[in-house]
């Protein structure tokens, strides 16, 4: 069977970077593409998809590596008082009809079509809004909001060297330097600085094996650390997350998705 790694994303999140270094890197293992809803990440990874840059909260039984924070804005008539000003916070929307004050609504269209209506304003990621592309609107920047987390997702079951290696790209790592843990990167289109290495969007941390379906080849590579500040490690070190029932020393701490250290190896990216 060919190998192969499947990766989602949900709306406003782009992997067109990384799926060209991927497919520059490992020309030999197919990577597909999948665009997903912003609720469906459980349903994504219990189907056929090894891992999804999705927006936090996700699971605590999902991983996940904090990536970038995506930042708020205010969707308003280009007419409108807020307008004018180049930034705005809470307090501004005092006295304005608020459609819905996100982080992401549920029918983002469906929002900004009131909102060209002039029915009110809407809160959402800057990324969204930029996807949408609404010609009568524009985005001011809300200062007080803490913004959207985006991290990469994955689950124990689902680990694999081929995700190993994703992570690597998403990372930063070079194919010079493919074992040694880079900074997070970000959304060239989101507008927001990155996040801090050591950030997460959850934490505690477990090792796992296992695999999904009917393939069992291996794929490219082993060896890695990844999200916060966990160290990579090479592939001659002493110890590995891999094996079965390893576990990191460190203790859960409370948050959404765990901080995931090197994943185990799996099934599910080669078919």
């Amino acid at each position: 069977m060919t190998a192969a790694l499947t990766i989602a994303f949900v709306p406003g999140v782009s992997p067109a970077k990384w799926a060209r270094v991927w497919r520059d890197r490992f020309p030999s293992v197919e990577l597909l593409l999948r665009p997903i809803g912003q609720g469906d990440v459980d349903d994504a990874l219990a189907g056929d998809v090894d891992m999804v840059f999705a927006r936090v909260p996700v699971s605590e039984d999902h991983n996940a590596i904090p990536l970038w924070t995506e930042t708020a804005v205010v969707a308003t008539p280009k007419d409108s008082a807020l307008a004018k000003s180049s930034e705005l916070t809470a307090t501004d929307l005092a006295d304005v009809h608020v459609i819905d004050a996100g982080p992401v609504p549920a029918d983002v269209d469906g929002a900004l079509d009131l909102v060209e209506a002039n029915v009110g304003v809407v809160v959402l990621p800057q990324s969204l809004f930029r996807k949408a592309s609404r010609k009568d609107l524009v985005a001011r920047p809300l200062a007080d909001s803490p913004g959207t987390r985006v991290a990469l997702v994955w689950r124990d079951e689902d680990a694999s060297e081929l995700t190993e290696e994703f992570i690597g790209v998403v990372r930063g790592r070079t194919a010079n330097s493919s074992r040694q843990t880079g900074g997070p990167d970000r959304d060239p289109d989101d507008g927001s600085p990155s996040a801090r290495g050591g950030s997460t969007a959850g934490a505690g941390s477990k090792g796992a094996s296992g695999s999904k379906g009917a393939s069992g080849s291996k794929g490219t590579g082993k060896g890695d650390a990844a999200g916060g500040k966990a160290k990579a490690k090479s592939p001659g070190g002493a110890k590995s997350g891999s094996g079965k029932g390893s576990k990191s020393s460190k203790s859960p701490k409370p948050g959404r998705g765990k901080m995931r250290g090197k994943p185990s190896r799996g099934s599910k990216g080669n078919r």
